[in-house]
């Protein structure tokens, strides 16, 4: 921890301590200082925002206010947790022109959901307002005043983060907080150093020195174990989004054992963050991104704009393009740990957390063929996440490429003590690469580099080429839709969001479509943020998925409210 009575400030690399405001009246609020700091950071008329997964996203220009008011409140759940809170700047895949905000909790896991109310109170009060409803959330929260604030914060590279984390650290300061400014690092990044300094070290040494030796360690403890046959250098190109991850893998290029060679495409000097490549680009329209020159049956990946998801793809010879997405990487890793923990003759109990958006086939896959149970959930990484800490080991991945392992601590202690102790060669050695896994696995949340280190390590340790990890099951065609309704709150929707209970006759109509089509499925969902009706819809062939996407995107339209002209059939 930094001096009680400073801040930290690490821009540039070099720390500068500065003093931090102190409230004038011991533990109550300084009003004058509030409503002076407020008025510079003013709410624009008429705006509303809601606190959901992602945060906070919207055009920069509005953030201003929804920043500052979120410094206000990382220092009250800072106090009312009594550890350090993570605040990250960031719109992720969004384009360059957004941005966002989103809450870290003590453990490097998303904002708790009752503080997700608070701040959308927070961000939507008048200015006039502010102090109540500061009060009414000390008093709901049992916020304790007199306890001292600790917020550390990040940010990516878009042109308008610098100032916006500017004033984040505004509110934190109003209100006595004390701060570290991580600068430009990734959302995980941010996750993790929280995590390290609220379990005191345990997790990892907070500093992005700590995070790349972390992992590049374990990175390279796992691929000692290859045999010399394979590829003797493996190579990796990487499509990083014109974003944050570009400049965090050049400075991690260095910890990486000379075994992996990697190529930065899209690094940002040139062109917009997100601008027709990243993760979600390569995913939604199943291309490669611009600026990255494919080919035959080379490695490739995406990471998205603030390096959380990771997508690997290839051409073949025949110049077809071949997605990896986050189902297939969740069944690759899933085949490395089962095969791992039959190894370790543990009985620790291991499950795939997956959304209503994973393709049937990665389903059938992993309960049918890899004998793994497989657990349904609603769309959002924190269902996922909330889920998968049900199990010895969870593996979580969002069809996206967002996802990560989660080990018990029952699990992993376990496990560190068969690695160090266990007589049996064979069980110390498969304890031993387990251990490592854990170490490279950044278990906050979905982290693309370490995401991108573990298949790596796996694809080396079991001589897999991609096309071959490609193959271990085909893809069912799909299609995703979005359909302009009046409001999205008539669509309602339960089992995991597979079916919609409301407006009466949907899912009936629904269940007719799919019955027309072989090997099918589809449903719909309300977007979270917009006034948009998402539809998914797979099937045996390209053509029927279209077919059946368009006819049940007609259902929506007409039964919930449509807006604007009918869809098109595709």
């Amino acid at each position: 921890m930094w001096p009680s009575s400073a801040c930290c400030r690490a821009g540039n690399g070099k720390a500068a301590w500065v003093p931090p405001h102190r409230p004038d009246k011991g533990c109550e609020m300084d009003s004058e200082a509030l409503k002076k700091y407020s008025a510079l950071h003013p709410k624009p008329a008429g705006l509303t925002l809601q606190y959901g997964t992602a945060g906070f996203r919207a055009r920069a220009e509005q953030l201003d206010h929804v920043m500052f008011r979120m410094g206000l409140l990382a220092v009250l759940r800072s106090k009312a947790a009594m550890s350090a809170i993570g605040i990250m700047v960031t719109a992720s895949h969004n384009p360059e022109e957004d941005n966002g905000i989103k809450l870290i909790d003590p453990l490097g896991q998303m904002l708790h959901p009752s503080w997700e109310e608070y701040a959308t109170q927070l961000a939507n009060a008048e200015d006039q307002d502010l102090q109540k409803i500061i009060t009414e959330i000390c008093q709901k929260a049992a916020v304790n005043q007199h306890k001292d604030a600790s917020v550390f914060i990040g940010r990516d590279t878009r042109p308008s983060s610098e100032k916006l984390s500017q004033s984040a650290i505004d509110g934190v300061s109003v209100l006595g907080g004390q701060y570290h400014d991580y600068g430009l690092v990734t959302t995980p990044q941010l996750h993790y150093m929280v995590c390290c300094q609220n379990t005191q070290g345990q997790y990892g040494k907070a500093t992005l020195e700590g995070y790349y030796e972390k992992l590049s360690k374990a990175f390279m403890e796992l691929i000692k174990q290859c045999s010399s046959s394979g590829e003797r250098q493996r190579q990796l190109k990487i499509d990083c989004a014109n974003g944050i991850g570009a400049l965090k893998l050049a400075e991690m290029a260095p910890y990486l054992p000379k075994e992996i060679l990697i190529h930065l495409y899209n690094d940002g000097t040139k062109e917009k963050l997100n601008h027709l490549c990243g993760a979600d680009f390569v995913k939604v329209h199943q291309k490669p991104p611009r600026g990255l020159d494919l080919r035959p049956n080379e490695r490739c990946c995406s990471l998205d704009g603030d390096a959380d998801r990771i997508v690997y793809y290839y051409k073949d010879e025949a110049g077809l393009f071949h997605l990896i997405d986050g189902d297939k990487i969740a069944a690759l890793i899933s085949i490395f740990l089962k095969e791992l923990l039959a190894k370790v003759g543990q009985t620790l109990k291991m499950a795939v957390v997956q959304t209503a958006y994973a393709n049937g086939s990665s389903t059938r896959y992993l309960e049918e063929t890899l004998k793994v149970p497989v657990h349904c959930v609603k769309t959002g990484v924190k269902h996922l996440h909330h889920k998968a800490q049900e199990f010895d080991v969870g593996v979580y991945f969002e069809a996206n490429g967002h996802g990560t392992v989660l080990f018990s601590k029952a699990a992993e202690t376990k496990i560190r003590q068969l690695a160090k102790e266990e007589k049996d060669d064979e069980t110390r050695e498969a304890a031993k690469v387990l251990e490592n896994t854990i170490d490279l696995i950044n278990q906050t949340v979905g982290d693309a580099i370490s995401d991108m280190l573990l298949i790596e390590a796996i694809l080396a340790l079991k001589g897999l080429t991609v096309q071959q990890w490609d193959a271990v099951y085909t893809d069912l065609p799909n299609r995703l839709l979005k359909v302009q309704v009046a409001d999205r709150r008539v669509i309602d929707t339960a089992d995991a969001e597979r079916r919609a209970v409301t407006p009466p006759g949907l899912q009936e109509k629904i269940d007719a479509l799919v019955r027309k089509y072989r090997l099918s499925r589809a449903f719909v969902r309300p977007s979270g943020t917009e006034d948009v009706v998402r539809i998914y819809a797979e099937a045996d062939t390209q053509e029927n998925a279209d077919a059946l996407a368009h006819e049940v995107s007609l259902a929506v339209y007409h039964l919930a409210g449509g807006r604007g002209a009918p869809p098109q059939p595709i």
